[in-house]
């Protein structure tokens, strides 16, 4: 694969993950709230981190016009997404209910896994922005 086309999966990639941060993820906690939403009942937690995502879809949004001058907000997502993925396995598997939601969000952890694979997609299809071309870099 060249390494034109690999900056383009990135970049729709990018669009891809914007608009779910951005559009999806409130609605997720909606819909699938032992997957998604954090804590039961009313929650500043879930304003301030749905706040969080939405800001970093519209900067992955904007980053994905021109990628390899966003590189370090790209590893950014991509490292905390497997972050958060590990440390959510981790509670999932830990905490076997204890009246926190830890136990039935088993069925969100393994989403947050999936994102972390989809991270290491990402980092495969960026593999362009490690070895910088002169092809790309032409002013």
């Amino acid at each position: 694969m060249s390494d034109e086309t690999r900056l383009y999966y990135l970049r729709i990639a990018l669009i891809v993950f914007g608009l779910i941060f951005v559009f999806a993820v409130y609605p997720l906690t909606r819909f699938w709230p032992s997957g998604w939403s954090w804590g039961m009942g009313h929650s500043h937690y879930l304003k301030m981190i749905l706040g969080i995502y939405a800001t970093l879809g519209v900067f992955l949004l904007i980053a994905s016009r021109d990628p390899l001058a966003n590189r370090s907000l790209i590893w950014f997502t991509v490292w905390s997404s497997i972050v958060h993925g590990a440390i959510m396995s981790v509670q999932a598997i830990r905490d076997p209910g204890g009246g926190r939601p830890f136990a039935r969000r088993r069925s969100g952890a393994v989403p947050d896994c999936d994102r972390a694979g989809r991270a290491d997609a990402a980092r495969r299809a960026g593999t362009c922005l490690e070895r910088q071309p002169d092809v790309i870099f032409r002013k």
